[in-house]
């Protein structure tokens, strides 16, 4: 070999060698990177039979073989109705490829539907255990894990729309009952104001505390009673401390009583409550003000100015996680995904529309030792859905926005047809609905505006 030619092997030896080194240092921090940006997952499988743990840790990169095998026995066993199995594996394979948006799905529906329907009638607690575990199991780790997938958010919206809002299954208002009876305290008011205090409200625990103002309170609650001594649980045991009194020392209550009318008192149990909001339910109170400026009830004698949403709905939960799934998603081209996002929005107004308006009928006590319990709450009180008219106007805007957004382009024609169809459909319904209801001026607009965009022959007749 020559000289030149043995030279230049020796440097590209050199050169190779000092280039792995260089990548050999680099990969300590890009694992580090990847590992906070949550781009892998090294968790330790929970209850795992040894051969499933010794495989997922001996295979390393092949662990994605190992998902595929467990989503092949999970689908399995869900074909012949093994769901509590399923579930199990289901959960293997979120820890092992917690990126996979559609096992989340899955896991979800699994226990929102399968599990749940698995359950008697009988056992409305326990079926509404099970129906609550879905929708948490996207809500608090599906969607913070895939925070920009628009798909976990339409499934988290399709559970509050069709399994809680609908009357697909058999003990649906007890749901509807249960999300009503959970979201009641933390709401107030329902006039604009008060959320818009809920969307200026700290959202750090330290910033209310170290208030001049709000410090004796916290202080006093802290003397009267053991359990508000941890800052962490504080404000979960205020408010529990104002719905259920008994459960705590009675020196807690008074001074709940002596700080009474108080702007201290006032600030911070709309701190509590906008806190709850966050933490448990995940809403972000900024959004739901938002919301309720976009899509809340407007009277007929000014259209323009909007009521708060009534946040007991499931319908009102289904449209906020469509809303935010679509924002989080941004802006891309088309997507089918996408266009059944912007119908959730729409079905939500539009069942809101039909059904928006919640009556909870309190039944009598038979005795005054009655008591009230989860496990008799669907004795002791009952709930009824009937129309709200003032959901039109915002219904019929969203429908017309996302009508022009899918009729720009010769790809969205068969989305578009399929909207224009839903959105004729409720114009219908709602001539009818506002005639019933004596607004026959209002019906008439609606029915002019009915022949106007979809001029057919079945509403060429007068109105009356």
């Amino acid at each position: 070999m020559r000289l030149r030619d043995a030279t230049i092997w020796f440097v590209c030896g050199v050169a190779a060698i000092s280039l792995f080194v260089i990548a050999g240092r680099q990969l300590d921090s890009i694992n580090s990177s990847r590992e906070q940006m949550k781009l892998i997952s090294n968790k330790p499988l929970e209850n795992a039979p040894p051969s499933l743990a010794f495989a997922t840790v001996a295979m390393g990169a092949f662990r994605g073989l190992v998902v595929d095998v467990l989503w092949l026995r999970a689908d399995k066993l869900k074909n012949e109705g093994q769901f509590f199995d399923a579930r199990q594996l289901a959960e293997w394979i979120t820890v092992l490829q917690p990126r996979f948006a559609s096992v989340w799905e899955f896991q979800a529906w699994n226990m929102a539907y399968n599990i749940s329907s698995a359950i008697p009638e009988t056992q409305p607690e326990e079926r509404w255990r099970w129906v609550r575990n879905g929708y948490e199991l996207l809500r608090d780790k599906g969607i913070p894990l895939n925070p920009n997938n628009i798909q976990l958010y339409r499934e988290l919206s399709r559970i509050f729309q069709h399994k809680l809002g609908s009357v697909s299954d058999n003990v649906h208002k007890y749901y509807k009952l249960r999300l009503a009876t959970a979201m009641e305290p933390l709401l107030g008011p329902a006039d604009s104001e008060y959320f818009k205090a809920l969307a200026e409200a700290p959202a750090d625990w330290r910033q209310i505390a170290g208030d001049s103002n709000i410090a004796p309170l916290i202080t006093a609650l802290k003397s009267a009673d053991r359990a508000f001594a941890n800052d962490e649980h504080f404000v979960d045991n205020y408010l529990s401390l104002r719905q259920t009194p008994a459960r705590f020392n009675p020196d807690a209550f008074k001074v709940i009583d002596s700080f009474r009318g108080t702007k201290s008192l006032e600030k911070f149990d709309i701190f509590a409550k906008a806190c709850q909001l966050r933490n448990v339910w995940k809403l972000d109170p900024v959004l739901m003000q938002e919301l309720n400026n976009t899509y809340g009830p407007v009277e007929p004698e000014d259209p323009n100015k909007h009521l708060p949403l009534d946040w007991r709905h499931p319908e009102t939960h289904a449209i906020y996680w469509a809303v935010k799934g679509l924002r989080m998603a941004g802006k891309k081209e088309f997507s089918i995904e996408e266009a059944r996002t912007d119908r959730f929005v729409g079905f939500g107004l539009q069942n809101l529309f039909y059904g928006g308006k919640i009556f909870i009928w309190n039944r009598p006590a038979e005795n005054k030792q009655d008591s009230y319990t989860h496990e008799s709450l669907e004795l002791s009180r009952e709930i009824f859905l009937r129309p709200d008219l003032r959901m039109f106007e915002p219904c019929n805007r969203q429908r017309l926005k996302v009508l022009q957004k899918y009729s720009d382009n010769e790809q969205h024609a068969g989305t578009y047809e399929t909207m224009q169809n839903g959105h004729r459909n409720m114009l219908k319904n709602a001539v009818l609905l506002f005639y019933q209801a004596g607004h026959i001026q209002h019906a008439q607009k609606i029915y002019n505006q009915l022949r106007e965009l979809y001029p057919r022959e079945e509403f060429k007749p007068p109105l009356a």
